[in-house]
């Protein structure tokens, strides 16, 4: 540990004698881009020729930022700004000299393009962090999103906005229409916003920007050219309402004897959304009943770990406006982590998520909610003054019950508990974004009024709050430290809290952990922890370096996402990149890492040393290759809550390699072996093809094979009063051969910018035989008691082997009839088998056996009509 330490002082140091030299990369402010007030209509169909843009003044100046930055274009490009009450309006006109060449792929809306496109970014509050996008393929479809910490984009925010795009002989161009309702922003005197374009010439590729980001140096919002002009523009106040509706029909599979599923369901939903500013500062989003989660199926996965899986979040009312709650990581570019369990502070899929609560096991039958209803939720983000963000959201869900049936009488049970959940987000930037201090709480309450049988399986309340900031600390910009500290208390019955003390994010119960130890009479839970990051980001030298701890008493898995506490962390990572092209290369650079982790016993839990080198060529082709190289250490998850285990030294590498995205046929292939010095070993295969054969239509093919031979994986643990060096119970293993198959099959079909169809399909075949098991025979170690037919285990041995197979996919037809109106059409099938101790694969079989498994399926129609008021 103190070699990392002395690695971030010396590099600490260095960036405090290079703050005191150089000037800064952003003293020459651009000229700044005009905007006239349009007193003639404008009619949005591409053309350009109304008499409102005649008044404008058109903006070129363009330069390359890829792939020879800074050089003259190779095709020109004209804007035009113009603005009246209601929205702001762009025109654009890209020259082409060969018309016949652009690519106009027809996409469904958001969809990465790779292909000729128009974007304008906006910074409303010219607070040189956040903003947003707007953009244009030349097919028509629609792009946008926000930005966050000065350059991260986030495309899942949606706005209600207008844009058409014509061809002609010159080439083609674009035309926008913005209402101001979609923007947040200050009115009044002297409003002076941020703004920048970028064209995509696909064929060269070519990137051309207004102002570009110098390749190896951060920050983008805070380069865009000043916009003036918008003089007399005023906020105002506009109610958007869009109710939905929905028709779901469900056949499903089956036992003749369930009194709650005859094979077929039909049920109808309600909700909406709201939208509305709260004065010139504010914007307020309201929803009831936000359960659409049939459009966008999660994959199929087998977790055999003691870590939750994490899966995205694919509500709309939830992905507006997330980046205002981004915590923890702002100020630097980019933030490595390595064996270090950073918190989500806001996990949003927590609100709304399936019950937790158990049922009687004596259940024959049983009928239980796939998700809590979630009886309405607010969220309000805005800028209260400059250099202000804040957000809140409230919200709460429904007391569910599952119905159950036991020898034919039928009761209910309670599954979930009424419950709030609260978020609180500030944060402050200072001395022109050069420093910023944030706050962040979340808070969850439930109430378990005639539901007290949960009271022992959910906490009663938990509340963390987080403080976050940065601070750069030379004028360029080069030197940047930001981290966070962090806090949380759960409160809840003895044996909640007891429970919570042992599950897999703490395991207090471990028998050689003498700084931990099960209450069993505590009714809450305290810890807390904080990470620093020091980085140096611009330039070919690069340094990114972090130190960091969470006590084993930390916990925001209530509304938050943690996979583990109790750990110290610590890395020094440099590299040296190559930004300029030189020949055949494009972009190089090689990397490298020294981590090491801790417990809070003092227990070296991974040190490693990690090394990558990438590339890409001219001609698109690009190439990565990592190593991970981890020498012995002690593993304290590995008996899931037992004592220590030494791990042998292991290597991992990995090998990735594309082709152009751009290209018509676009194809990409990772390969990952690794091994152990204890005989255990991985390989993974990943090859893809994304292919477009025509203009409006994408195939991607992704399959994956995955087998792998785990010398010693935790089965279970027992009684044996033998086993006097291990606390008289014996912590069972076994070599565990697994072998995976999967395919991810995606179909993209557009007819218009705003009608597409959407295939996905995901077979899944894994099998797990468990052979060779032993008994761990003393902490701190790798030697076990093995069990043979001369030396039978003094228990019986579990036959956990099993051969799972499944396909699930979903056919969507989108139909955006009006900005912001929308129509689904859903079809999601499901077919999985398991078959236990079984554990041969043979993926004939198994993909035979699938085609013949009865299939659950869930027809859906949804519509949602959008309202101005």
């Amino acid at each position: 540990m103190r070699y990392l330490f002395a690695a971030l002082a010396v590099a600490l140091v260095a960036g405090t004698a290079l703050a005191q030299s150089g000037d800064s990369l952003r003293s020459s402010a651009p000229p700044p881009v005009t905007a006239v007030r349009i007193t003639t209509p404008i009619v949005l169909d591409g053309r350009l020729d109304d008499a409102g843009w005649s008044g404008t003044t058109p903006i070129d100046g363009f330069q390359q930022e890829d792939p020879d930055q800074g050089a003259p274009v190779r095709q020109r490009t004209e804007v035009r700004i113009g603005f009246d009450d209601e929205a702001l309006y762009v025109g654009a006109r890209m020259f082409d000299s060969a018309p016949d060449s652009i690519v106009a792929r027809l996409t469904r809306r958001d969809r990465s393009p790779k292909c000729d496109a128009f974007y304008v970014f906006l910074d409303p509050f010219h607070d040189k962090r956040t903003g947003y996008y707007f953009g244009l393929t030349a097919a028509g479809t629609q792009l946008d999103g926000v930005f966050l910490n000065d350059g991260m984009q986030d495309g899942s925010w949606d706005a209600v906005w207008h844009g058409h795009v014509r061809r002609d002989g010159q080439g083609w161009t674009a035309e926008m229409k913005v209402p101001f309702s979609q923007l947040r922003f200050r009115g009044g005197a002297g409003m002076v916003w941020g703004i920048n374009f970028k064209r995509l010439l696909n064929r060269v590729p070519e990137q051309d920007l207004l102002v570009y980001t110098p390749r190896g140096h951060s920050g983008f919002i805070s380069r865009f050219p000043e916009l003036h002009g918008l003089q007399g523009l005023a906020t105002r106040r506009t109610l958007e309402v869009t109710p939905y509706v929905t028709a779901k029909g469900e056949l499903l599979v089956h036992d003749p004897g369930d009194p709650f599923n005859d094979g077929s369901r039909l049920k109808a939903a309600v909700g909406g959304d709201l939208r509305t500013r709260l004065g010139p500062k504010f914007t307020l989003n309201a929803t009831v009943n936000p359960d659409f989660g049939q459009v966008e199926i999660d994959p199929a996965v087998v977790n055999l770990t003691d870590v939750e899986t994490y899966f995205e979040e694919k509500r709309p009312f939830f992905t507006e406006g997330l980046s205002v709650f981004r915590c923890g990581q702002n100020g630097a570019s980019d933030y490595w982590n390595f064996n270090w369990s950073e918190p989500t502070f806001f996990y949003t899929r927590r609100i709304g998520r399936a019950p937790q609560g158990r049922v009687p096991g004596s259940a024959e039958y049983v009928d239980a909610p796939q998700g809590t209803h979630i009886l309405g939720a607010v969220k309000i983000t805005g800028q209260p003054a400059p250099g202000w963000n804040v957000g809140l959201v409230q919200a709460l869900t429904a007391r569910e019950r599952a119905k159950l049936s036991t020898a034919g009488v039928e009761s209910r049970s309670p599954v979930e508990p009424l419950t709030y959940y609260g978020v609180l987000r500030g944060m402050r930037e200072f001395n022109d974004h050069r420093q910023g201090l944030g706050l962040m709480t979340t808070t969850v309450a439930r109430s378990f009024d005639g539901a007290s049988a949960l009271e022992s399986q959910l906490n009663r309340s938990s509340v963390t709050a987080t403080t976050d900031g940065w601070t750069f600390l030379d004028s360029r910009r080069d030197w940047v430290v930001s981290g966070y500290l962090t806090g949380s208390v759960v409160t809840g019955t003895a044996s909640r809290i007891s429970s919570l003390q042992r599950n897999s994010t703490h395991y207090y119960q471990r028998p050689d952990a003498s700084f931990l130890g099960v209450d069993p009479n505590a009714t809450s839970l305290t810890g807390g922890g904080g990470r620093l990051w020091l980085n140096h980001q611009n330039g070919s030298w690069l340094v990114n370096s972090a130190v960091g701890a969470l006590s084993p008493g930390f916990e925001n898995n209530d509304l938050g996402f943690l996979s583990k506490a109790d750990v110290i962390n610590a890395h020094f990572g440099s590299g040296w990149q190559w930004n300029e092209p030189h020949g055949w290369r494009q972009y190089a650079s090689l990397l490298g890492a020294l981590v090491s982790s801790w417990d809070f016993g003092g227990n070296n839990t991974r040190r490693m040393l990690f090394l990558e080198g990438s590339l890409e060529q001219r001609n698109r082709n690009s190439w990565d290759v990592n190593a991970f190289l981890s020498p012995s250490r002690l593993n304290n998850r590995s008996t899931r809550g037992g004592p220590l285990v030494l791990e042998l030294p292991s290597y991992n590498f990995e090998t990735h390699f594309d082709t152009n995205s751009g290209a018509k046929r676009f194809y990409y292939l990772n390969v990952g072996p690794s091994r152990g010095d204890d005989g255990s070993w991985e390989i993974s295969v990943s090859p893809g093809i994304v292919y477009k054969p025509v203009s409006n239509l994408s195939v991607e093919l992704n399959p994956t094979w995955e087998r792998s031979l785990t010398d010693a994986f935790y089965v279970r643990d027992t009684l044996d009063v033998s086993a006097t060096r291990t606390y008289g119970r014996r912590w069972l293993f076994a070599a565990l051969e697994q072998s995976t198959l999967s395919a991810s099959l995606r179909v993209d079909y557009s007819l218009t910018p705003n009608l597409s169809i959407q295939f996905y399909a995901q077979p899944y075949i894994t099998t797990a035989h468990y052979r060779d098991f032993k008994g761990l025979d003393a902490p701190r170690s790798r030697d076990f008691v093995r069990y043979t037919v001369s030396n039978p285990a003094p228990f019986v041995l579990p036959n956990r082997d099993f051969d799972y197979r499944s396909i699930r996919g979903n056919a969507i037809v989108r139909w955006e009839y009006r900005p912001g109106s929308t129509v689904f059409f859903v079809w999601t099938q499901n077919r999985e088998s398991e078959i236990e101790g079984v554990g041969e694969f043979n993926a004939r079989r198994a993909l035979s056996s699938l085609s013949t498994t009865p299939a659950n399926n869930v027809f859906l129609v949804k519509v949602a009509h959008h309202f101005e008021l």
